[in-house]
C-alpha cells in the first residue's frame, strides 16, 4: 500500500509540553490570514490612487489585483506539495520572506508593468497563509482550544474585508499611496517571530522529486488560473464578447478536465482530490464557495452605491464597513462556546438565514440613503456571517483527519478565492446590466408622462433662467438634469435587485447548510486508503 505525499511529513520535532506555544503559533497564523485577506481587499479600494501614481491607464491598471489574486491561487494549490516536502513551518516562513520583498519592493517601481510583477510574488507569499491556518488550527492546535481558534479564524476574515476601506482612505489622507503595499511590512516580522516560536516543526521527506506529480500541478496551475482572469476580467471585456475571455474559459476548462483526470488516476497526486469522497465536504467546499460568493457581492455593492450616487470617500466607506468588522471581536468567545454545545449545522443555517435577512432589508434602500441607514442591516449581517463561517470552519474540521489539513487548507483557499471572485463577477456583471434595464424602463416612463414631464423641466428651467445667458443654456441642463435623475434612480432600483439576489444565494446556503454532515459523523477515509495499491 502507497503512502500519500501529506501523511509522510507528519512527523513533529516539536518539543512538547510547551504552554505558551500555541498561543504564539495562532497569532502568528491569524495575522497571515488577515494580511492574505487585506491584500487584495485594500488593492481594489486604493485601485484608483494606484493607477494615479504609476501613471496607469484603466485597462493597464485592471491587472494589479488580478496578479495578487492569481499569485494567492497557484500558490495555494501547491501548498499540499511543497508542504509535504519542506513542512509547513519552513513554507510559511518562505511566504513570509517572499511577501516581505513583494510588498517592500512594489511601491518603489516606476512602471505599472513592475508593480503587477511584484503584486504577483507577493500573492505567491500570501497565498500560503490561508491553507497554513487551517493545517495549524485542525492538526496543531490542543483540542479544547479548536473552536477559539476557529471562531478567531472567522473573525479574521471578517474584520479584514471590512477594514480595508478605512485603512486606504487613512494612508492616502495622511500618508501616501505607497503604504499600501507598505502596512504589511510592519507586520510580517511580528507574524514570522510568531510562526518561528509557535509552530511544530516537520520533518520533511528525504526524496521530494521522487513525489513530484509535475504535471497535476501544471494542470490546476493553468485550469484554475485561467478561470480567474477570465473572473476578473470578464465584466470589463465584456465577457463572451472579448477573445481573450472566451480563449481562456476554452483552455482553463480543457486544464481542468485534464487535471481532475490526472489526479484520480495517479498514485501520488499533487492535489488528493479522492479527499472530496468524504461524505458532505464536497457540500461543504460549496457552501464555503457560496458565503464567499454573498460576502463580496454585497462588500462590492455597498462601496459602489455610496461612490456612485453619495460620491463618499474610502474613509466614509470605511465608516459603514466598519460595522460588520466591530462586532467580530465581541462574538469570539460566544461563537466558540455555541459551536461547542450545538450542532454546528444548525448555526450554520441560522447564520445563512440572519444573512438572507439582512440583504432582504437592503433591498428597502431608496437614493437617499446615508452611512446611517446600512447599520442595522449591516450589522445583522456581521453576527449571521460570523456565525455561518464560524460553523463552517467547524464541520470540515471534524469531518477529516489531521494529516488530510494540508489538502484541506488548498481546497479551502481554491473555494474562498473563486467563490469570492465569482460573486463579485456576477454582482460587477449583473448591476450592469439590471441598470441599464431600469434605465430603459424609466425612460419609457418619462416619455410616456411628456406633460408632467415638460412641465417639471419649464419649471427647473424658470428658477435657472437667471443665472445663464441664453434659453438654449437652460435647456441643455434641463435636459442633463433628467438624464442624472434617471441614472440614479436606475441606479439604485439595480443595487436593490443585486441585494435580492444576495438574499437569494443566503436562500440556497441555508438548504444546502440542511444537507451538510453532522459534525463527527461522516466517514473520515484515511489517507493511505484514498490511493491504489503499489
Amino acid at each position: 500500500m502507497t503512502v500519500s505525499v501529506e501523511s509522510q511529513s507528519l512527523v513533529s520535532s516539536a518539543t512538547p509540553g510547551i504552554a505558551w506555544q500555541p498561543y504564539i503559533g495562532l497569532l502568528g497564523v491569524m495575522l497571515g490570514s488577515m494580511i492574505a485577506t487585506l491584500g487584495t481587499r485594500v488593492t481594489t479600494f486604493g485601485l484608483a490612487d494606484l493607477r494615479g501614481s504609476l501613471s496607469a491607464g484603466f485597462d493597464e491598471g485592471a491587472w494589479i489585483t488580478t496578479a495578487l489574486g492569481l499569485g494567492q491561487l497557484i500558490s495555494g494549490i501547491s501548498c499540499p506539495y511543497i508542504a509535504s516536502v519542506i513542512g509547513g513551518r519552513r513554507l510559511l516562513l518562505g511566504g513570509i520572506v517572499v511577501s516581505f520583498v513583494a510588498f517592500l519592493l512594489a511601491p518603489l517601481s516606476h512602471t505599472v508593468h513592475g508593480y503587477i510583477a511584484a503584486q504577483f510574488f507577493a500573492g505567491l507569499g500570501t497565498g500560503t497563509f490561508i491553507p497554513l491556518t487551517i493545517i495549524f488550527i485542525i492538526r496543531y492546535l490542543p483540542k479544547p482550544l479548536l473552536p477559539y481558534g476557529i471562531a478567531v479564524y472567522a473573525m479574521n476574515l471578517e474584520i479584514s474585508l471590512n477594514v480595508a476601506a478605512s485603512l486606504e482612505g487613512f494612508y492616502l489622507d495622511h500618508w501616501s499611496w505607497r503604504w499600501i503595499s507598505w502596512q504589511y511590512c510592519l507586520v510580517l516580522p511580528l507574524m514570522g517571530l510568531c510562526v518561528w516560536l509557535g509552530m511544530p516543526r516537520d520533518t520533511p521527506i528525504r526524496d521530494p522529486l521522487k513525489n513530484l506529480d509535475g504535471s497535476g500541478l501544471a494542470y490546476a496551475w493553468l485550469g484554475l488560473g485561467a478561470l480567474y482572469i477570465a473572473l476578473d476580467q470578464g465584466n470589463r471585456l465584456d465577457w463572451l464578447g472579448s477573445g481573450l475571455i472566451n480563449g481562456l474559459l476554452v483552455a482553463g476548462g480543457l486544464a481542468i478536465i485534464a487535471f481532475v483526470a490526472r489526479e484520480t488516476t495517479a498514485s501520488r497526486p499533487a492535489l488528493n482530490l479522492r479527499l472530496l469522497a468524504v461524505p458532505g465536504l464536497l457540500v461543504l467546499f460549496v457552501l464555503l464557495a457560496g458565503f464567499r460568493f454573498i460576502i463580496l457581492s454585497t462588500a462590492y455593492v455597498i462601496p459602489t452605491y455610496l461612490q456612485t450616487l453619495q460620491n463618499y470617500r474610502s474613509l466614509d466607506i470605511g465608516a459603514v464597513l466598519v460595522w460588520i468588522a466591530a462586532p467580530q471581536v465581541f462574538l469570539v468567545v460566544p461563537l466558540a462556546i455555541l459551536i461547542k454545545r450545538l450542532d454546528p449545522r444548525w448555526t450554520l443555517i441560522a447564520g445563512a438565514g440572519l444573512v438572507a435577512i439582512a440583504c432582504l432589508l437592503l433591498t428597502q434602500m431608496t437614493g437617499s440613503w446615508a452611512t446611517g441607514d446600512f447599520l442595522p442591516s449591516q450589522i445583522l449581517q456581521a453576527v449571521g456571517q460570523s456565525l455561518a463561517l464560524t460553523s463552517l470552519v467547524a464541520l470540515v474540521s471534524r469531518t477529516v483527519k489531521p494529516e488530510q489539513a494540508v489538502t484541506v487548507g488548498a481546497f479551502m483557499q481554491t473555494s474562498r478565492l473563486l467563490g469570492g471572485e465569482a460573486g463579485t463577477a456576477f454582482m460587477q456583471t449583473f448591476v450592469r446590466v439590471r441598470e441599464q434595464i431600469h434605465s430603459n424602463l424609466l425612460g419609457l416612463h418619462v416619455q410616456g408622462q411628456t406633460a408632467d414631464t415638460a412641465h417639471r423641466l419649464a419649471d427647473y428651467g424658470y428658477s435657472i433662467a437667471h443665472r445663464l445667458a441664453t434659453t438654449s443654456q437652460a435647456a441643455a441642463l434641463e435636459l442633463k438634469v433628467l438624464a442624472t435623475a434617471v441614472g440614479q434612480q436606475a441606479a439604485v432600483l439595480a443595487y436593490i435587485d443585486a441585494f435580492a439576489a444576495a438574499a437569494g444565494v443566503a436562500v440556497l446556503c441555508c438548504i444546502l447548510a440542511a444537507l451538510a454532515p453532522k459534525a463527527g459523523s461522516a466517514r473520515v477515509i484515511p489517507a493511505e486508503s484514498l490511493l491504489p495499491s503499489a
